[in-house]
């Protein structure tokens, strides 16, 4: 697997897919004030994608769904429940979701996805540990997709 860092906005990456670090999508999107990562998707691509989300139902923790990207300029957006009902996440539920978001890019055909640092934001988790479970679990996959992970551009 082809796996590139970078520092920047995950929204501006030239990529087929982008992942989302999402909860476990049992309280209702409309509900939540989504921050981060969800926050800049709500707000540059609209509710479509959350409204989508939602009909999926409750996510065991680490899971994948796709909805569409909304006015967002991607073929979709993967969803990951990488954080509990306490909103924070772990290194289980962050192997479980790199894993779990590969695998729908890898059944979706996707030639490229970019992910945030999952749990490092609302999830509470360390961004250098993050980063290092993540690149740990994609090391362990076998796949063609060319994978982004993207570190927020600190100001």
């Amino acid at each position: 697997m082809n796996v590139t860092v970078i520092q920047g906005d995950l929204l501006d990456q030239d990529v087929d897919v982008i992942v989302n670090a999402w909860n476990r999508n049992i309280i209702p999107w409309w509900l939540l004030l989504p921050q981060g990562v969800s926050g800049a998707i709500k707000k540059r691509g609209g509710t479509g994608p959350f409204k989508e989300v939602a009909k999926h139902g409750p996510m065991p923790l680490g899971t994948a769904v796709l909805t569409s990207a909304g006015k967002l300029p991607f073929k979709g957006i993967i969803h990951v429940a990488g954080i509990n009902m306490l909103w924070r996440a772990s290194e289980r539920s962050i192997r479980n979701s790199v894993r779990n978001a590969i695998e729908v890019a890898n059944d979706n055909n996707f030639q490229s996805i970019a992910f945030p640092l999952i749990g490092a934001g609302s999830g509470g988790f360390n961004q250098a540990k993050a980063k290092e479970i993540m690149l740990d679990e994609m090391q362990k996959l076998e796949s063609s997709v060319h994978v982004w992970v993207v570190e927020f551009k600190k100001h």
